[in-house]
């Protein structure tokens, strides 16, 4: 079985999977998907969130602030607490840094990065972080605040040396459908070099479709073809890599 590590549930576009979000889970489900993890990109949405992940005792949530959210508007910690400390969500997230699209407010992301990282030591829970040309100031963060429970670094893209150091620090890497982009080559080089225990697979739906389904709207089903194709680079089994993923899966967000 497979674990879609992180995928965005209240966003998909149902026209193209079935036509609910209950007709693309089933879809997932038959392909031999059989958790998801439900990420939260703002404290606002979150309640509609909840309402779809509280239908169905395969899906997990998360709860955080995104980089790329209005950070004008501020973001209070009090209440990122208290979402974190409810027992249906298994994360604090999605965090982090992102200067490819919004270097102007790196400041601003920087604080909430570091609150997010705070709260989710105060709570013992692990972090979901989103990092996109910031390389240095993710692993500053996450040396000097992450808690015990550590986290992952989420549809990662970059360096063998970023991956590394994360890893030396407890966070597991999850790898996207980016993987399968003609152009991916370099990550691809990195997925190898990833040990099978610090390693996890997403769709970050509808987002990022992989291949044969890029520039389609991206669902939880098709993480099944980024673990194959995965599995293949790496010269293992699907089951291998199932059984692997799955396992740290359970390991980060349920024995943290």
């Amino acid at each position: 079985m497979i674990v879609d590590s992180h995928c965005h549930l209240d966003r998909l576009d149902i026209s193209q999977c079935g036509g609910s979000v209950d007709a693309a889970l089933q879809q997932a489900r038959s392909q031999g998907v059989s958790r998801f993890l439900c990420v939260g990109i703002s404290l606002d949405t979150l309640p509609a969130m909840m309402d779809i992940v509280d239908r169905h005792d395969d899906v997990y949530a998360s709860a955080g602030f995104h980089p790329l959210e209005d950070m004008s508007q501020g973001l209070d910690a009090a209440a990122l607490k208290q979402w974190a400390l409810d027992d249906r969500i298994v994360a604090v997230g999605e965090t982090g840094l992102d200067y490819f699209y919004a270097k102007e407010s790196a400041e601003s992301q920087r604080e909430h990065f570091i609150t997010h990282l705070k709260v989710a030591a105060e709570v013992d829970k692990p972090v979901i972080i989103h990092s996109r040309e910031a390389r240095d100031d993710t692993l500053a963060a996450i040396a000097q605040y992450a808690g015990s429970a550590a986290g992952v670094l989420h549809c990662f893209t970059d360096t063998w040396p970023m991956a590394k150091q994360a890893i030396e620090e407890g966070f597991y890497i999850s790898i996207s459908g980016i993987v399968t982009f003609r152009n991916a080559s370099e990550l691809r080089d990195v997925v190898k070099k990833i040990p099978l225990d610090r390693l996890m697979v997403e769709t970050d739906s509808p987002y990022l479709a992989p291949v044969p389904h890029r520039g389609k709207s991206n669902q939880p089903a098709y993480v099944r073809e980024v673990a194959e194709y995965i599995a293949e680079l790496r010269g293992i089994s699907l089951e291998q890599l199932a059984e692997a993923t799955t396992d740290n899966f359970q390991r980060l967000f349920f024995q943290s």
